[in-house]
């Protein structure tokens, strides 16, 4: 099997991000998945597969009628990562994962609120939690897009998380900040309920760092 250097570093880019999940804690066993947009379709790491047994040839390419096309099956969470890519133009990238702070608000059905300025880098004053659905399903995927609406991580209630970027090194970094504030507003809550910033000062944060984080451009 013979892919473009273009398209054998996406390859890769997926199992090294994969692997990372897990050795960064962002992840465990299997459960997360990893895709980048990829002409008229995406690449997404394959259901089910050791992350350190990946190989490029691994990795499983679904075109634009959401085929899969690959010696293995794609992630079962495939449907969101094709129609999160389909309906957001600015992402190249998407992260899912399993981080343990941020599951445990999705248990609780807890968004995160403006508890701390680093929020704004997410689009706006909360982290929303899309409403329970099966893994794999068009009904998950449907809330997931809405919960994204605006923002660049969300909440999956009883489930995970979601983050998207305009590429995979950016969509992992908000995966990460996303577990940093799940962290955060975790140990706040042990201490009752925090205090927030408004709205206007998050909008405030927001113009000041317009650009902030980790980009493409140089």
């Amino acid at each position: 099997m013979t892919f473009s250097p273009d398209e054998l570093a996406k390859r890769q880019a997926i199992i090294d991000h994969c692997i990372l999940m897990n050795s960064s804690g962002l992840n465990q066993g299997t459960s997360g998945n990893v895709s980048i947009r990829h002409g008229e379709g995406l690449l997404i790491s394959p259901t089910s597969r050791p992350y350190a047994s990946l190989t490029p040839e691994d990795i499983v390419f679904i075109d634009g009628d959401g085929e899969p096309h690959g010696r293995w099956k794609p992630s079962t969470e495939w449907r969101f990562h094709r129609d999160i890519l389909k309906t957001r133009k600015d992402a190249n990238a998407v992260v899912h994962a399993h981080p343990t702070y941020t599951t445990i608000l999705s248990i609780h059905n807890k968004e995160i609120p403006a508890i701390h300025y680093m929020l704004a880098v997410f689009g706006g004053p909360n982290i929303r939690v899309a409403p329970y659905a099966i893994y794999g399903s068009q009904e998950l995927s449907d809330n997931a897009i809405e919960a994204l609406v605006d923002r660049q991580a969300c909440i999956l209630e009883h489930h995970g998380m979601i983050s998207v970027g305009t590429s995979i090194q950016q969509a992992f970094w908000y995966a990460t900040e996303l577990e940093t504030l799940a962290r955060q507003y975790h140990g706040a809550l042990l201490l009752g309920e925090p205090p927030l910033l408004t709205d206007q000062q998050i909008q405030d944060v927001i113009d000041k760092m317009a650009g902030y984080g980790l980009s493409d451009k140089k």
